[in-house]
């Protein structure tokens, strides 16, 4: 039987030898055509396909069709706000959908991301960090529809099936809200998830506001899983908004 560290490896190597002949398409969503066209060259030159939509609408209907891998979505749209088009689009697809937008007030970056956004770049932006979150959004949506139970994150090996966790090849012993916590962290790697977001998932939607209780438990997991919890490297604090596992095996 595949470990999880040999299936994941497996993944990307099969995506890249499927990459010579099938390219990953990226949906734009800006109505500046700079920004799509200076996208569509860099995210080209990197072997995507590219669409493009310089309305929300199209955007909407483009998703429907033609099914990209990921989309990069602006806000600020003619037609209608970008937080409709991500509230829309989650009623039929899961798609990553990182957010590029000139708002940068911590709201607009809650708002979107509890409505159902991946990710959230503001502009003006570095395009190298753009293509290494797009291309960090398509890691996790490969691990996320791959039929694995155990998943692997760095030192931690996190297995559904037997709710079990360890680190370093060692079990470690979390508490039910410890476990729930992680499970859901471990299900959206590399994805900034946020407070409200977390506090529904583990505490119900009741509990929302109750940031103490979030806080407690994240210092208590740092403690557990890593090597200076004052430093973490799995679990990153998104300042005013959340939080974002990072996955150290990639």
């Amino acid at each position: 039987m595949w470990t999880s560290h040999l299936l994941t490896k497996t993944i990307f190597k099969d995506l890249s030898r499927m990459n010579a002949t099938v390219r990953q398409r990226i949906l734009v969503v800006d109505d500046e055509p700079q920004i799509r066209k200076i996208l569509s060259i860099s995210l080209d030159s990197d072997n995507y396909d590219v669409l493009e939509a310089y309305n929300g609408r199209e955007g909407v209907r483009l998703t429907a069709t033609r099914n990209p891998d990921l989309i990069v979505l602006d806000l600020g749209l003619p037609d209608i706000d970008g937080m409709l088009v991500i509230k829309e689009i989650r009623e039929f697809s899961k798609t990553p959908i990182i957010v590029l937008s000139v708002r940068s007030d911590e709201s607009d970056k809650v708002q979107a991301l509890d409505l159902g956004a991946s990710d959230y770049v503001t502009k003006p932006f570095n395009i190298r960090e753009l293509l290494a979150r797009i291309r960090s959004g398509l890691r996790d949506k490969i691990l996320s529809e791959s039929s694995q139970s155990t998943v692997t994150a760095g030192d931690i090996e996190f297995d559904f099936s037997k709710r079990i966790v360890t680190l370093k090849k060692k079990r470690i012993y979390l508490s039910p809200k410890e476990y729930y916590l992680l499970a859901f962290f471990i299900k959206n790697l590399g994805s900034v998830i946020t407070h409200a977001q977390l506090l529904k998932e583990v505490w119900g939607p009741m509990c929302t506001q109750e940031h103490q209780y979030l806080r407690v438990y994240i210092r208590a997991l740092r403690q557990k899983i890593e090597e200076t919890p004052s430093q973490p490297k799995y679990i990153i604090t998104e300042s005013g908004v959340g939080y974002r596992m990072v996955n150290l095996s990639l």
